[in-house]
C-alpha cells in the first residue's frame, strides 16, 4: 500500500446499506463462533443470543467511528489508514469486552471481575484485528480494481468523445466555402460554431458542464446542419428544467442529436422533426431525443455505440440509478435518459 496520501479508499459507512452489511455480517460471524463451540458444548440459543448482541455492538459502533473519522482517514497513506482503522477496532472491541465480562458479572451477583488481561479479552481483541485487517485488504484491493476500471473507461470515453464523424466535417468544411462568397457573416458564424464543438471535444470527458451550456452547443451544432439541410431540419426545445443549475458531462446530447439528424432526418426526402425534451421527474433528470425513423431498422445501428458511452460517463458519475433507453417505435425513434438530478 504505497499510494499517495488522500486516496481515499474507505467507503461510506453512514449508508443504509453499508449499515444493513455490517449487521448481516456480523450476525455471519456470531453464527459462526456460536457453531464453533459446539465442538465443545451443545449448541444454546442463549449463547447465541449472547454473542450475537456483542458482536453487533462491536461491528456497529467501529462502523458508527470510522463513518465519523472517515474524512481524516482518508487523507491518510493507505496503510496508516489501515493501522488506524484496526487499532480503532481493536479498542473498540477491548472496550466492549471489559464491559461484557462487568455485566455478566452483575447479573451473576457476584463482586468479583476477571482481569483486563484474561484469555477471552486477548481471543476477542485478536479476531477482531484479524478481521479488521482481512476488510482493510478488501477495501483497499476493491479501490484498485475501481480506479484500473475508470482508467480503462476514462481512456475509451476520451477516444470515443474525441471523435467527430468525418462527413460532418466535410459538410461543414464545404457549407464554410459555399457561404464564403455569398454571405462572409454566415460563414464566419460556422467557423465559430465549428470551433466551439472542436473546443468542447477536446475538453476531458469526466468534465462536467451546465445543462445550458450543453444546450447552447447543440444549438450551434443544429445551426450548422440547417445550413446544409435548411427545412428539411426542424427541432423542437421543450426545457422544464432550470439549465444553468443542472448538470450534465460535456458532450452528452450532442452526439444523440447527431445520430437522430444523420440516421433519422436525413435519409427522408421531406426531413423530419427532432424533439429535445429536459423535466424534473421527481428528483431525476429525464432528457429525451425523438425523431422520426425511416424505414428498416438499419438506420440506428450507429446508436449503440454512443448510448454505451454516455451509459458509462453517467454511471461514473451519478452511479447505478442511470438509465439509458432507446425506444424504437414505429414511425418515431426516441432515446431517453434518467438520472439523479444534480443541481
Amino acid at each position: 500500500m504505497d499510494e499517495p496520501p488522500g486516496s481515499g479508499f474507505l467507503p461510506d459507512l453512514c449508508s443504509t446499506r453499508a449499515v444493513l452489511v455490517v449487521v448481516v455480517v456480523a450476525e455471519l460471524m456470531a453464527l459462526v463462533v456460536t457453531l464453533v463451540a459446539t465442538y465443545y458444548d451443545a449448541f444454546s440459543v442463549g449463547r447465541l443470543a449472547v454473542t450475537s448482541l456483542f458482536v453487533q455492538w462491536v461491528g456497529l459502533t467501529s462502523a458508527a467511528m470510522v463513518c465519523q473519522l472517515r474524512p481524516r482517514l482518508n487523507q491518510l497513506a493507505p496503510a496508516w489508514a489501515s493501522v488506524s482503522v484496526v487499532l480503532l477496532v481493536v479498542l473498540d472491541t477491548l472496550l466492549f469486552s471489559l464491559v461484557a465480562r462487568a455485566v455478566m458479572a452483575w447479573v451473576a451477583g457476584t463482586l468479583h471481575i476477571s482481569p483486563m488481561w484474561s484469555p477471552e479479552i486477548l481471543v476477542n481483541s485478536l479476531i477482531a484485528a484479524i478481521i479488521a485487517g482481512l476488510v482493510m485488504r478488501y477495501f483497499y484491493v476493491q479501490e484498485q480494481l475501481r480506479q484500473k476500471g475508470q482508467a480503462e473507461l476514462q481512456a475509451r470515453i476520451q477516444a470515443l468523445q474525441s471523435r467527430i464523424r468525418p462527413h460532418f466535417l466535410f459538410n461543414s468544411m464545404n457549407i464554410i466555402s459555399s457561404l464564403i462568397a455569398v454571405d462572409p457573416d454566415a460563414a464566419e458564424q460556422v467557423v465559430e460554431d465549428l470551433s466551439v464543438l472542436f473546443r468542447a471535444s477536446l475538453k476531458s470527458s469526466g468534465n462536467e458542464a451546465s445543462l445550458a451550456d450543453e444546450l447552447e452547443l447543440c444549438r450551434r451544432y443544429i445551426h450548422i446542419e440547417q445550413l446544409r439541410m435548411g427545412d428539411r431540419l426542424q427541432v423542437t426545445w421543450d426545457i422544464q428544467v432550470p439549465a444553468e443549475n443542472v448538470r450534465i458531462p460535456l458532450l452528452t446530447l450532442q452526439p444523440l442529436l447527431e445520430n437522430a439528424i444523420y440516421h433519422g432526418v436525413q435519409p427522408l426526402a421531406a426531413g423530419g422533426m427532432v424533439v429535445i425534451s429536459a423535466v424534473d421527474e421527481g428528483g431525476f433528470l429525464r432528457l429525451s431525443v425523438s425523431n422520426p425513423k425511416p424505414p428498416g431498422d438499419g438506420h440506428h445501428k450507429g446508436n449503440r455505440m454512443a448510448l454505451e458511452n454516455i451509459l458509462h460517463r453517467l454511471q461514473a458519475l451519478y452511479g447505478d440509478q442511470v438509465a439509458v433507453e432507446s425506444r424504437p417505435q414505429e414511425k418515431e425513434y426516441e432515446i431517453e435518459i434518467r438520472y439523479p438530478l444534480q443541481q
